[in-house]
């Protein structure tokens, strides 16, 4: 077990609608930054208002953090979340092998979806943000119904599935809350450079042709990098595309 990070809160609910709701509620009330784990999630939500079904047994939390920068650099944390769980991933099961991180917030195991990352505001102050929620599931044990999921989806896949860890969620917040402190470190002391680099060294599907689909449009080519700012960047016939935001199919 190592030990819990200085100045981070740890609070453990049994049963709560959303954890990222949750972080809203109370983000006005504390002192720093605080880890909220829902033993039980009624509610969730991934990204674009979609429904997160979390498991009794699974992994269902949200730091809530005050950050100082502007919009743009505090959505850099995905990154940061990211780099995060891959640690504790190789904490809790003793191997790196099988787990890549895939743009913009989601973990793979083998080639399956076993995590994935919301970042929302959670309050604001003078008109600009005065908290961040970073929100985080992990399927720890259980994958959700195929039919729960678009047909489009990346296939689901649980720790437990596949690599035979037994882990439950308070021990992995354990191992995964220092293991968040560290990277945090590095992001507000270094800038994202080494955020970047060491992100892009996990990346899934670098160097591969890829497809990013939007609402409105889809763009086909090769996942060259990340750029400074965080955008998807791919070769593409017509040059290189930056893209901001995007669902990402292999």
């Amino acid at each position: 077990m190592q030990d819990w990070p200085v100045g981070y809160g740890r609070r453990v609910l049994a049963e709560v609608d959303s954890t990222n709701a949750e972080a809203t509620r109370i983000a006005a009330g504390l002192a720093g930054a605080e880890w909220i784990l829902g033993l039980r999630q009624t509610a969730g939500r991934g990204r674009r208002g979609r429904e997160w079904r979390s498991q009794d047994g699974n992994f269902a939390a949200t730091l809530v953090l005050r950050p100082t920068e502007a919009p743009d650099v505090m959505a850099l944390r995905s990154f940061v979340a990211s780099l995060a769980l891959f640690d504790a991933f190789v904490a809790v099961t003793g191997r790196s092998q099988g787990f890549s991180l895939k743009w913009p917030n989601d973990v793979l195991l083998n080639g399956g979806k076993v995590a994935g990352i919301l970042l929302e505001s959670a309050g604001f102050a003078a008109g600009k943000v005065s908290h961040l929620a970073i929100g985080i599931g992990v399927n720890l044990k259980y994958t959700p119904d195929v039919d729960q999921l678009e047909a489009t989806a990346t296939r689901p896949v649980s720790l437990l599935s596949e690599c035979g860890a037994e882990v439950d969620p308070e021990t992995f917040l354990d191992v995964l809350a220092p293991a968040y402190a560290h990277w945090e470190h590095q992001f507000v002391t270094y800038g994202f450079e080494p955020i970047r680099t060491a992100w892009l060294a996990r990346a899934a599907k670098l160097g591969e042709v890829i497809t990013a689909r939007t609402v409105r449009d889809e763009t086909v080519g090769t996942f060259e990098t990340v750029d400074k700012s965080g955008n998807l960047v791919l070769k593409t016939a017509q040059g290189a595309v930056a893209i901001p935001a995007a669902d990402i199919f292999f």
